[in-house]
């Protein structure tokens, strides 16, 4: 398995790390933490040193009940700090978390290689066009609704044989659109309840029968800091022990907000099969 970044192809035999910048007032864990160019220049070189393949730039924060952001101040938020990022680090492939085609089209424009879009097409029906005529890789997420709406639509008849219908679905239409390289993501904590996130994690190497990139996107969310009843910020130790779940059961990328320890995980998957 390989992604095409602007003509760097990384392989994903042995599984990779994207690591999280929020460029974000609201995010759930680092809202508003980064503010200036040097605090963004720091984090960045910090996720990157500790071995990052990929840093994911988001600028509308996609968690439970978030506020809505317009385009115009998605774009405005982004484009600066993606010129930024990819100035500073050019070998550093750029992933944008949007859900927008015009956000995504101006931020390839400034550097980025690859999209990350938490509603797999269904909140713009223009995204699966736009990738395709990019040529970039394409992370399609499970979710229903909008951020807004998404916890109220936690209904499924079987969540497992559910999101893996969406999944074909989707990925019939991406192909349709000439869109290559593709990877999954079960959109954990999208949508979803403790229980159907835990069943989904446990099941994931049943989506492998799709034959694209797994990510898996735990880090350090409701799901692990509800179940041990603390908060994100002390989620870390939670974090790494579903991330060598998620390895064991297929993932090939690991989105995170704490890169050494996830590196760290990585390396250890590799000892334990070797």
């Amino acid at each position: 398995m390989t992604l095409n970044c602007n003509g760097r192809l990384i392989d994903l035999s042995t599984p990779k790390v994207m690591g999280i910048l929020n460029v974000t007032p609201d995010s759930f864990y680092d809202g508003g933490k980064f503010k200036n160019d040097k605090s963004f220049l720091s984090q960045t070189e910090k996720l990157v040193s500790e071995g990052a393949t990929f840093v994911d730039i988001g600028a509308y924060s996609s968690r439970p009940g978030a506020d809505f952001v317009s385009e115009k101040e998605e774009i405005n938020r982004l484009i600066p700090i993606v010129r930024l990022i990819n100035d500073a680090f050019p070998k550093t492939p750029i992933s944008i978390d949007s859900f927008r085609s015009n956000v995504i089209k101006e931020s390839i424009q400034a550097g980025a290689a690859m999209v990350n879009d938490i509603s797999a097409g269904q909140l713009d029906p223009m995204m699966f066009e736009t990738v395709g005529k990019l040529g970039i890789p394409y992370i399609m997420m499970h979710m229903r609704g909008t951020p807004q709406t998404m916890q109220q639509m936690t209904t499924y008849s079987n969540v497992i044989k559910d999101v893996y219908t969406y999944f074909s679905e989707r990925i019939y239409l991406a192909r349709k659109y000439q869109i290559k390289d593709l990877i999954i993501d079960l959109g954990f904590g999208f949508s979803k309840n403790l229980e159907q996130n835990f069943k989904l994690l446990n099941s994931l190497d049943f989506y492998t029968n799709l034959n694209l990139p797994i990510l898996a996107g735990v880090s350090r969310k409701s799901m692990i800091y509800k179940t041990l009843g603390t908060t994100a910020e002390n989620a870390l130790n939670g974090t790494s022990a579903l991330h060598m779940i998620a390895l064991d059961k297929g993932a090939k990328l690991l989105r995170v907000h704490d890169v050494k320890e996830a590196t760290e995980c990585i390396k250890l998957y590799k000892a334990l099969k070797n």
